[in-house]
């Protein structure tokens, strides 16, 4: 057992080397190219399953969430994407392959693994990428997620990131871009309310990072 703990441990310090190494440059083209901001990071949990659920404006998004979050981020990425070298880049900064062939369940089984195993995982309940800039809306998903790995959700709004690589566009516009993590929801919070409570009060936390009014409907505003 105690060799196995130390490779699992040299793997982990191995694993977080290599992101700290790819978080530096992110960070550094991001201030330079979009003037990133972000705030409320204090409200992510530095410990246990984390459910980060975010609205979903461009391809950035991902690297933009694990730069400003302050825990290593997983998230899942159509398989496709997993080609040499590329694929190297991108599971460093915590992509994990998902063959969407397989259907939705394989994706939620996955995203289960992972909170299982105290990580701090993203996800995006829009479903795709915004077609117009604007909060979609949000499929209640999460919420199955959320209660059977007893995560803590945080919700997180990101504004900017469509205006500089939207849907289609190949190459990134310089553009300001912000991100903000809202107020979490415990599991004890989330166990007192219904699926369609839960997606409200969500979309209203990302709402709200998001700089945007309340929306008063869990159909969207």
């Amino acid at each position: 057992m105690s060799v196995r703990w130390a490779l699992m441990y040299r793997q982990k310090i191995a694993s977080w080397f290599w992101y700290a190494m790819l978080w530096c440059p992110c960070y550094a083209i991001s201030q330079v190219w979009f003037r990133f901001q972000f705030s409320g990071k204090g409200h992510v949990p530095v410990e246990g399953p984390v459910l980060l659920v975010s609205n979903h404006q461009s391809n950035l998004d991902p690297v933009l969430v694990g730069i400003a979050c302050p825990r290593q981020l997983k998230y899942l990425a159509r398989q496709g994407l997993f080609f040499w070298p590329f694929s190297l880049w991108i599971r460093s900064l915590g992509a994990v392959p998902i063959d969407r062939e397989r259907g939705a369940l394989s994706g939620i089984r996955t995203t289960l693994e992972l909170l299982k195993k105290q990580n701090a995982v993203l996800v995006f309940p829009e479903g795709s990428r915004t077609e117009t800039g604007k909060l979609d809306v949000m499929l209640p998903g999460f919420c199955l997620l959320a209660r059977r790995s007893g995560a803590t959700i945080e919700p997180v709004g990101i504004v900017g990131a469509f205006d500089a690589l939207p849907r289609g566009a190949i190459f990134a516009r310089p553009n300001a871009i912000r991100l903000a993590f809202g107020p979490p929801i415990s599991k004890q919070q989330a166990a007192e309310l219904s699926d369609e409570q839960l997606t409200l009060l969500v979309e209203q936390r990302i709402r709200e990072a998001m700089g945007l009014p309340a929306c008063k409907s869990p159909a969207g505003c």
